[in-house]
């Protein structure tokens, strides 16, 4: 989570959500539906972004990627949020400025935008990179409304 205001960001919070892989998965994406609405209503964001699914080598990782991210696109919705929703490349260019850039140059940039932050790992990365994008597109969307 991050806090936008004009060209400034600060860092708010960050993380990785676990469950454990031997559960079953209803009771796995009701734990994480749980968690994301405790986050939530600690935070009280003013929107939610979230990546599009991407189609790996593996279908059954990307059904299960794509149920959790069902979980975290209805907490939002639950909450009131407005959603922006971006591909993975369009990140990518966003924060590094090439869509093909790697996971390590992805938190290396966020490491860069948001100084001081202990980032939880490369998905925490990507998230954070993810409201990175989000509050970009955000801010130049009131610039051409004006």
């Amino acid at each position: 989570m991050i806090r936008a205001e004009g060209n400034r960001l600060a860092h708010l919070a960050n993380g990785q959500l676990r469950t454990r892989a031997s559960d079953p998965l209803p009771q796995r994406l009701a734990g994480l539906a749980d968690a994301l609405d405790a986050l939530l209503a600690e935070h009280r964001p003013a929107a939610a972004a979230a990546e599009e699914v991407f189609v790996n080598q593996n279908p059954a990782s990307t059904l299960k990627l794509a149920h959790a991210r069902g979980v975290a696109l209805l907490c939002a919705a639950r909450a009131g949020l407005p959603v922006g929703e971006y591909a993975p490349t369009l990140v990518k260019k966003a924060v590094v400025g090439t869509g093909g850039a790697s996971k390590e140059q992805v938190h290396a940039m966020i490491s860069r935008l948001l100084p001081g932050t202990k980032i939880a790992g490369p998905d925490a990365a990507d998230a954070l990179a993810v409201a990175i994008t989000h509050a970009h597109h955000l801010a130049s969307a009131r610039r051409l409304t004006r």
